[in-house]
């Protein structure tokens, strides 16, 4: 795979995508949809504020991909504190998840479902068998680089990508390791996402 944002004069980023292309990050994009859930949304016909006032969950994740997007607030996962430090920083990270957590699942929600209408409506538009190229405006590609960065979270977490270590072994598998469509995956993503800052951050 390859591809880089370009800027556009004026501000965004533009991409070109082939058919596999689209459909790959399509697919990417609606699975982290999903994985992320609907979160608590008003009952039909109910009261919005319902859902802002509601509670949260208390507890991180058990899904390993869903707790690197959604981590504790006041604890690394590698930090070792002490028994008082710990109970203290468990008590917070809980009460912060309960007030934030699901807005937070609704917005990351949101940007991965504005890839999906963004690659549709880049595909419906596309010649047959000519790549096609999505322009973003800043406010968009914003939305974009949230969503990318997401999706190599929850990729790293299923490949077991720590912090300290890059991945970089990963691209050593032998092409009939199950794992390296989605290593190569992580990749590519991995420099949409680098190029997509480039073009944002101001010169």
């Amino acid at each position: 795979m390859s591809g880089r944002f370009e800027p556009l004069p004026g501000g965004g980023a533009a991409l070109s995508l082939d058919e596999v292309e689209i459909s790959i990050l399509r697919s990417l994009a609606m699975q982290l949809a999903e994985l992320i859930g609907p979160g608590d949304q008003p009952a039909e016909g109910g009261d919005p504020l319902d859902a802002l006032f509601a509670d949260g969950p208390s507890k991180p994740p058990a899904d390993p991909a869903l707790a690197r997007l959604f981590p504790d607030a006041y604890r690394a996962p590698d930090q070792e504190l002490g028994p008082r430090e710990e109970k203290t920083a468990r008590e917070a990270s809980a009460e912060f998840r309960r007030f934030t957590e699901n807005d937070l699942r609704a917005r990351k929600r949101d940007d991965a479902l504005t890839v999906v209408r963004d690659l549709d409506s880049l595909a419906s538009g596309a010649s047959a068998g000519a790549p096609g190229v999505l322009e973003l405006a800043p406010e968009k590609a914003r939305h974009w680089l949230t969503a990318l960065n997401d999706l190599r979270l929850a990729i790293g977490a299923r490949l077991e990508v720590t912090d300290e270590d890059d991945g970089g072994d990963l691209l050593r598998l032998p092409d009939s390791d199950p794992r390296k469509p989605m290593v190569m995956a992580y990749f590519w993503l991995g420099g949409l996402q680098e190029t997509l800052v480039e073009t944002l951050m101001p010169e």
